[in-house]
């Protein structure tokens, strides 16, 4: 039975790209894992508490759509997931992409096999947006989630950056996500392991 774990993103964080490119590659690999992708706002954490959350006016965080369109994606037409997730971080982080526009976002699941104008009418039919409110909470209430990429496995929520990617290469991949199911399956008691300074 395979391993199963969640794993959060924001398309705009770099160490998710970072984690969700080890993820993607080593799943197209053939990685023994059940993963269950988590769309998490980088904005919600940041409201003041009282005021609105950012799912009830998604016009003055225009920030949430690209991951709106990831959730359509991911549940309207899962083959084509792995390929347009790697494809928005990609055009986010590699070029430099603004994925807050649609005129943006549009060519980027084209290049993917996705057809833009299905994926914007599910987004504007309102029901990724409550699907992205629902997963970001779910993930505050149930595991006190801050931020991405974070690992749930069973009770357990863990942070986790990565400083490298595989750049195409499937065995580090593979193995670098192992490892740290391995870590968090295998030795729980490790609460935190951060070095002081980034090496050269």
């Amino acid at each position: 039975m395979p391993t199963s774990f969640a794993v959060t993103w924001d398309y705009r964080c770099p160490f998710a790209r970072n984690v969700h490119e080890h993820l993607v590659i080593a799943l197209e690999a053939g990685g023994p894992w059940d993963v269950q992708f988590v769309a998490f706002s980088l904005d919600q954490p940041h409201v003041e508490e009282g005021q609105p959350a950012v799912f009830d006016q998604p016009d003055r965080y225009p920030g949430l759509l690209a991951n709106e369109v990831g959730i359509v994606v991911r549940d309207r037409m899962p083959e084509r997931f792995l390929a347009t997730h790697r494809a928005l971080f990609d055009a986010r982080h590699r070029d430099g992409a603004d994925l807050r526009r649609r005129e943006v976002i549009a060519p980027v699941l084209e290049s993917a096999g996705v057809a833009a104008a299905d994926v914007f009418a599910e987004v504007d039919a309102g029901w990724p947006l409550e699907a992205f409110r629902k997963e970001h909470m779910g993930a505050v209430d149930g595991h006190e989630v801050f931020g991405v990429p974070t690992f749930v496995l069973g009770n357990t929520a863990t942070f986790v950056r990565l400083m490298d990617r595989p750049d195409g290469d499937a065995t580090k991949a593979v193995s670098t996500i192992a490892r740290i199911v391995e870590l968090l399956t295998g030795w729980p008691e490790l609460n935190e392991l951060k070095q002081t300074r980034i090496p050269n």
